[in-house]
């Protein structure tokens, strides 16, 4: 057959692009339609010359095929035609564009992939099995290699049904020297390696060696040996994910371990139940850091995984072919010389259409280019790339490297596609993301200043990404301490949010929430203590009384009582927050030990210092545990513990303890950080108890200084330093100067209040 090129007439032969256990795979054209596809030759073996057999096989493979061929989801590969020539079976398929999941880990060199896309694979993969499992077909060879995420972010599992013909045609259930069963040891369920009954959840397990390798670089059962694999299947509970990667999310370390149940009976009733498991998950957000002190963050959508360009590449489900020990297989395979192999791209559309600002395939003319050629779509495909990959620096934490990411990638999608083109206005949105957590609000202004002019241009002034990007703008106008500002423009994105989408939208509630935080630094307290309760109220009979948006909003309840002096109850709201993240979330999630760090300065302003002083040394060993001991919430933890310190007295601890976390902050987040600033100014305050009072005045100067360069001189945490030099100046007797000291600071006050800024103190 391979001699002719040309099968039944149609499928002409061009490149042999895979070769493994069930035979060859090929790219080819089909001649009657005009496309590209990948066919499969299915070699028979063992009692070829028996024609009894023959035509039992033949009869099976028409009836298994045809199956295959009516599987129609986005999550499963297509089959479009099947038959036999010149004595080999071939299924025609779809040539994809993409990367297996075997191949994405040894791109990352097997080390864990984003949480983030574990759980997008996990949740796109169950709906597969789901859809399949509900026509009757199990997969039974489940495994990283046979999994494949295009570039557009589509999960496809491949070869569905081929594995029951792979039973029959024998490659699936020959034996080796020993009588183990061949397949995939790494993946195989126990009722596998026990020639057990094998149905749809045998599928769900082989699922569970997929997400635990994918989350911890390694399959469940990592040893070189295959019979000892198989033991450790069938024997043997798994290494719970976290020993190897902590700080994984708790609940969906349980999805995994419920799927790799060794009975049948104690894994998820089926697929369906996984994903609606799944679809419960919180958002996860590594290292996002939990503070009282900011309103809550915009939920970050998942970027596609577009990566930048590379060579063509032959088929995910075509690669490693071969039966291998692990998710990496054996051989390299060469790809198809003709770059029109690559027929699944993410810029395949016509130039005119984009489906969104998510930077990942908008194909829209730029504004004023009507007519203009269309960009290479080489050159499209790398910056949405290059987009994906600072959306992927930013879910680390690494803000520095993903601002500058973004802003070359604004600046080159400016040029081609024009300042207010979507994806452009994309890539400025994460600049301004970016410059915000590095605490360059006046920075970020600007650009989501910008960013908001340009989608009201071009999408409009209601449109969701418009509004997104006026919202970030408050959030900033709040970290320069412009409350009043900010309240303008959250209270008409608000009006805006809820005549579009309703009152009680996700998004209208988020802006809700934020509005609320708001109102408490306007020193509104009791008003934002009644929207907060309102909102948590709206999210519980919306999303759940422990869904996690609900407890940001409690959280934010208990903080309100803490404003208003109301310590035992915001202590009893941070207790029950905790309690109920800990169990939706899992003890060690950032944002459970988040509330207990709260639920400390309540023990602290109720006077109850040395039960905070044991809350906050359980909670820095935890932190440190679960993320590291220079992460900033473990200092923050830390300088709790500092802060009891001095209430109990022992001041010497205390200053030795706030040195050594400035000196850490310092180093990890910079000298001019809010954090270590704050850290600084506890230093000071050590000094002060201890009646070193010249050195303290040099501290808090420094403070005062750092402040008004980084925030401006009005900016509220700037006159408070102002104040406390001069405090500090009272205390050594220089009191003409604390006096003309105090008069600045009243009437940059006053100028603040004058202005409509804030409200007179």
């Amino acid at each position: 057959m391979a001699d002719t090129r040309l099968i039944q007439g149609r499928y002409q032969l061009l490149d042999l692009i895979g070769r493994g256990g069930m035979g060859e795979v090929w790219r080819a054209r089909d001649e009657s339609l005009g496309r590209q596809v990948a066919v499969k030759c299915l070699k028979p073996m063992g009692r070829q010359h028996e024609q009894s057999y023959l035509r039992v096989l033949r009869e099976r493979f028409r009836r298994e095929a045809r199956v295959a061929a009516s599987l129609q989801h986005r999550g499963i590969t297509v089959v479009h035609d099947f038959g036999e020539a010149e004595g080999v079976l071939y299924l025609v398929m779809e040539l994809l564009d993409g990367r297996n999941l075997s191949q994405l880990l040894e791109d990352n060199k097997h080390h864990p992939l984003p949480v983030p896309e574990v759980i997008e694979i996990a949740e796109q993969v169950g709906a597969a099995l789901a859809y399949t499992h509900r026509q009757g077909i199990v997969h039974r060879d489940l495994k990283p290699a046979n999994i494949v995420r295009l570039t557009d972010g589509t999960v496809k599992i491949c070869d569905f049904g081929i594995a029951r013909l792979a039973h029959d045609i024998g490659f699936s259930t020959r034996l080796t020297g020993t009588g183990i069963a061949m397949g995939t040891p790494h993946y195989m369920s126990p009722e596998q390696i026990g020639a057990g009954n094998v149905d749809h959840r045998s599928d769900l397990y082989s699922l569970g060696c997929v997400l635990y390798e994918l989350a911890t670089g390694a399959p469940p059962f990592d040893m070189d040996d295959a019979w000892a694999v198989l033991v450790g299947h069938r024997d043997t509970p798994p290494r719970p994910p976290c020993e190897l990667r902590p700080g994984l999310p708790g609940p969906f370390e349980r999805i995994v371990l419920d799927l790799l149940a060794k009975d049948p009976g104690d894994r998820p009733q089926d697929a369906g139940d996984l994903v609606r498991r799944i679809a419960a998950l919180p958002p996860y957000r590594a290292g996002a850091p939990s503070r009282r002190t900011l309103p809550e963050g915009r939920p970050r959508p998942l970027p596609s995984p577009v990566r930048l360009p590379e060579p063509p590449r032959l088929p995910g489900w075509a690669r490693n072919m071969t039966t291998g020990s692990k998710a990496a297989g054996t051989g390299s395979l060469q790809p198809p010389p003709d770059p029109s192999a690559v027929l699944t791209g993410a810029w395949t559309g016509p130039w005119e259409e984009h489906p969104g600002p998510g930077g990942t395939g908008a194909r829209r003319t730029a504004p004023g280019t009507a007519g203009a050629e269309r960009p290479p779509s080489e050159l499209l495909a790398e910056l949405a790339g290059r987009h994906s990959e600072g959306l992927r620096l930013a879910r680390l934490d690494r803000w520095a490297e993903a601002g500058e990411v973004q802003r070359a990638v604004a600046a080159e999608r400016e040029r081609i596609l024009g300042p207010d083109h979507p994806d452009t206005l994309a890539s400025r949105y994460e600049v301004g993301f970016a410059l915000s957590r590095l605490g360059q609000p006046h920075d970020a202004l600007r650009e989501f200043a910008r960013t908001a002019a340009g989608r009201e241009r071009a999408l409009g002034a209601e449109h969701p990404d418009t509004l997104a990007a006026r919202q970030e703008t408050a959030y900033v106008l709040g970290q320069l301490g412009r409350h009043f500002e900010a309240h303008q423009v959250y209270t008409a994105v608000l009006a805006a949010r809820e005549r579009v989408m309703g009152t009680d939208h996700p998004d209208s509630l988020r802006c809700r929430h934020n509005l609320a935080f708001n109102l408490s630094r306007l020193g509104r307290l009791e008003d934002s203590y009644s929207m907060a309760c309102d909102v948590a109220a709206a999210r519980a009979r919306v999303l759940g009384p422990e869904h996690p948006d609900t407890l940001v909003t409690r959280y934010e309840v208990g903080y309100a009582l803490g404003q208003l002096g109301r310590w035992t109850e915001a202590l009893r709201t941070y207790e029950q927050v905790a309690a109920a993240r800990a169990r939706v979330l899992g003890p060690d999630e950032p944002d459970a030990l988040a509330a207990r760090y709260e639920a400390g300065i309540c023990l602290g302003r109720l006077g109850r210092s040395a039960q905070a002083l044991e809350l906050y040394r359980e909670l820095v060993a935890d932190r440190t545990r679960a993320q590291g001991p220079a992460h900033p919430d473990t200092l923050r933890a830390r300088h709790g513990l500092g802060v009891n310190l001095g209430r109990l007295g022992r001041w010497e601890e205390a200053l030795a303890e706030a040195r050594d976390v400035c000196a850490i902050r310092a180093r990890v987040l910079g000298a001019d950080h809010p954090d270590t600033l704050v850290s600084r100014r506890e230093v000071a305050v050590g000094l002060g108890w201890l009646g070193r009072w010249t050195d303290a005045l040099a501290v808090y100067r420094d403070v005062a200084q750092a402040r008004q360069r980084v925030l401006g001189a009005a900016h509220p945490d700037a006159l408070a330093s102002r104040q406390d030099e001069a405090h500090c100046l009272e205390q050594l007797g220089r009191s003409t100067e604390a006096v003309e000291l105090y008069r600045q600071v009243a009437a940059l006050r006053r100028t603040r209040a004058t202005r409509g800024l804030q409200p007179p103190t």
